[in-house]
């Protein structure tokens, strides 16, 4: 399985694999680090699951071993989990007392997901699905300093949001952001020690809430 590759505008991971039981774990847990990533392992479990459903599908009607890509968007209050595969044959959402073979996972994948649907391609389909995120407290805030340094990293030179797999770049200009501020705020009068004690405060008291 190849690494993630984070482009613009919006927050998202492509992750090429091979549809192999033994990638699927392989591939659940790159999906679950990107979240971490986004700050966003309230949906881990929903997207593991999804994650299994889609590639074990690749897996059972497109065939083991051929080439597939998982996709991860973050599209403000949803975030899309898709499947590419270069078949161009679309799932069937069969009788709920079909077992797994004949379609039943695509009902867990209904359940879970507000909305969920095929793509037919030229080279192939794209089986995707969305679930709900709360735009309340931490989503809500992280998705605004992703705004913030996706333009700020163009003032400070980094190209964090655009390939950095480690995330490095990204924390270097949350750091420089982070430093200005503070300077900002010395300039006003104010203490900047007492700013940061502050905003820990906030993000203790709302961690805690979560």
């Amino acid at each position: 399985m190849l690494g993630c590759e984070v482009t613009e505008p919006r927050p998202r991971c492509v992750l090429p694999f091979e549809a192999a039981p033994a990638e699927v774990r392989l591939l659940r847990k790159a999906a679950i680090a990107q979240l971490d990533q986004w700050g966003m392992l309230v949906a881990a479990d929903e997207v593991a699951l999804l994650v299994t459903e889609l590639a074990t599908n690749v897996i059972k009607h497109v065939g083991e071993g051929v080439a597939a890509t998982l996709i991860l968007e973050w599209r403000s209050e949803r975030l899309r989990v898709e499947v590419h595969d270069k078949s161009r044959m679309a799932p069937e959402l069969k009788a709920e007392s079909c077992d797994q073979e004949c379609g039943r996972g695509l009902h867990l994948i209904g359940g879970l997901a507000v909305d969920w649907g095929t793509v037919l391609m030229a080279a192939g389909k794209a089986v995707w699905c969305e679930i709900q995120l709360n735009r309340t407290g931490a989503c809500g805030r992280i998705e605004r300093a992703v705004g913030v340094l996706e333009s700020y990293q163009g003032v400070v030179g980094t190209t964090a949001l655009r390939g950095d797999r480690k995330g490095t770049g990204f924390e270097e200009s949350a750091i420089e952001l982070v430093t200005d501020l503070l300077h900002w705020t010395a300039a006003r009068g104010n203490d900047p020690d007492d700013i940061l004690d502050r905003a820990q405060m906030h993000y203790e008291a709302e961690a805690d809430a979560a």
